[in-house]
C-alpha cells in the first residue's frame, strides 16, 4: 500500500483564530461562533468569504503535488451546507477542492472538524470552552445526517480517500488539560460541559459507519480519531467487524512536552521513537494514520510554551532564544525525519498545517510559530524536498 503523505488545509474551511489572527482585528472574538456576532452580518460574511477565496487556490494544489505530497486532508464545518445560520456554508469550496485535487493527482481525506456544540471545547471544535454536543441526541443525529450528505455527494468521485467522522473528540485526560486553556465566553453555555467518553464514542463511531457504508463504496476509507487514547481501541476492533477503516491519531511535540518531556531534540526523538513501536503493533489490527502533527515545538521557539500556547490566547514572558538558522534547519531536519518514520509505521501521515496567516518578522511573538507551516518549512529548508 502506498503510504499517505498528506498535509491538512487547516485554516481554511475552519477558522483557528490563532492561524489567521487578522480575520478577528476590532473583535473580541475567539472562535468563528462569536464572530458571527461580534461582526455585523454583511461584513463578517464578506470577511469569510474573501478569507476562503484567498486562502487556498488551485495553485496551492498544484504546489503541493509539485512538492511530492499525495494527498489532502481538509477540515470541514458542521455547517458546511449552509443550513444552520448565520453561518455560511463552503460547500462550492469543497466541491473546488475534489476537482483541483483529482487535476492534480491528489487524495481527499474529507474531515468533520466541527460539531454543534463542540466535541472538544477546543477553538478548532467551532466554539472555545463549550463540549456539549455529545449530550444532545438530536445534534448527534443531525452530525450523522452530514456524515451522510458528504459520502452522497463525494462517495463516487475519484479523488476522495475517505471520510473523517469526526475530528478530536476529548476524552477525560485531553479535556481536563484543555479546558485551563479554552475558558468559556459564556459560561452558561458551558454548564452541562464533559468529557467524551469512551463508551459514547464507541457507539457513535459505529453508528457512523453503519450510516456511511449504506452509500459509501468500500474503496473509500472510514476514519475513526482515537479521542486522544490511543491505546482504548483493541476491543473495538476485535469485536466489530469493520470493511476498509483506519485509526487516525494526532501527535504533536508540544503535547509530548505536556506530559513532561524535555524541551530538547533528543528527548523529542526519543518520544517519537517509542510512539513509532506502538503504531506498528496496533498497526497489525488496524490501519493508524498520524492526521496531525507538525515541527513546532518550544526548543526551537525560543521560550517555554507551555505545550503550546498561542500569542492570541497569551503573552509569553522572557527572553527568547533565536538559534542560528543553520542550527534551526539541522534541528528540524531531525525532528521531520523521526517522526515521519514514526508515522510510516503505520500507513503514513498528514502534516498539520499547510499555511498560516501570521507575519513571524514584524510581529515578534510569532516567533519560531512557522513551524507549522509546511509551506515556510519547505522554503526555509527545514525539510529536505529530498524526505518528500
Amino acid at each position: 500500500m502506498t503510504k499517505i503523505k498528506g498535509v491538512n488545509l487547516g485554516g481554511w474551511l475552519v477558522l483557528e483564530k490563532w492561524m489567521s489572527p487578522h480575520l478577528f482585528d476590532d473583535v473580541p472574538s475567539d472562535d468563528e461562533y462569536y464572530l458571527t456576532q461580534d461582526l455585523p452580518t454583511a461584513v463578517y460574511e464578506t470577511r469569510i468569504k474573501m478569507h476562503r477565496a484567498e486562502f487556498i487556490t488551485e495553485a496551492d494544489f498544484m504546489a503541493i503535488a509539485n512538492r511530492g505530497f499525495n494527498a489532502v486532508r481538509i477540515p470541514v464545518p458542521y455547517f458546511i451546507f449552509g443550513d444552520r445560520p448565520p453561518f455560511v456554508g463552503c460547500i462550492q469550496e469543497l466541491d473546488n477542492a475534489f476537482t483541483w485535487a483529482e487535476e492534480y493527482g491528489l487524495k481527499v481525506l474529507i474531515d468533520l472538524h466541527t460539531v454543534p456544540g463542540s466535541q472538544n471545547g477546543f477553538d478548532n471544535g467551532g466554539i472555545s470552552g463549550v463540549c456539549t454536543w455529545a449530550q444532545q441526541p438530536q445534534e448527534v443525529d443531525f452530525v450523522l445526517s452530514i456524515l451522510r450528505r458528504l459520502a452522497e455527494r463525494y462517495g463516487h468521485r475519484s479523488g476522495l480517500l475517505g471520510i473523517e467522522v469526526l475530528n478530536e473528540p476529548a476524552t477525560k485526560t485531553m479535556f481536563q488539560s484543555m479546558s485551563v486553556r479554552y475558558q468559556p465566553r459564556e459560561p452558561e453555555l458551558a454548564k452541562k460541559s464533559k468529557p467524551i467518553t469512551l463508551e459514547f464514542l464507541y457507539d457513535f463511531y459505529l453508528k457512523a459507519y453503519n450510516e456511511l457504508r449504506q452509500v459509501l463504496p468500500v474503496d473509500k476509507a472510514i476514519y475513526f480519531h482515537d479521542g486522544f487514547e490511543f491505546d482504548a481501541w483493541h476491543d473495538f476492533f476485535e469485536t466489530n467487524s469493520f470493511e476498509n477503516v483506519v485509526l487516525d491519531t494526532h501527535q504533536y511535540l508540544m503535547m509530548a512536552e505536556l506530559s513532561g518531556t524535555p524541551q530538547n531534540v533528543a528527548d523529542y526523538v526519543r518520544v517519537m521513537q517509542d510512539f513509532g513501536k506502538k503504531i506498528a503493533k496496533v498497526a497489525q489490527e488496524v490501519p493508524v494514520v498520524t492526521g496531525e502533527f507538525s515541527l513546532f515545538n518550544s526548543y526551537t521557539a525560543g521560550i517555554d510554551t507551555k505545550g503550546g500556547i498561542n500569542p492570541t490566547q497569551e503573552e509569553m514572558t522572557g527572553t527568547v532564544t533565536h538559534l542560528e538558522k543553520d542550527q534551526l534547519i539541522e534541528d528540524y531536519q531531525k525532528l521531520w525525519r523521526s517522526q515521519v518514520n514514526a508515522w510510516n509505521e503505520g500507513s503514513g501521515y498528514f502534516f498539520w498545517t499547510y499555511k498560516l496567516n501570521i507575519d513571524t518578522i514584524n510581529e515578534p511573538a510569532w516567533y519560531g510559530w512557522d513551524s507549522w507551516s509546511v509551506d515556510r518549512a519547505l522554503d526555509q529548508h527545514w525539510i529536505d524536498p529530498k524526505d518528500l
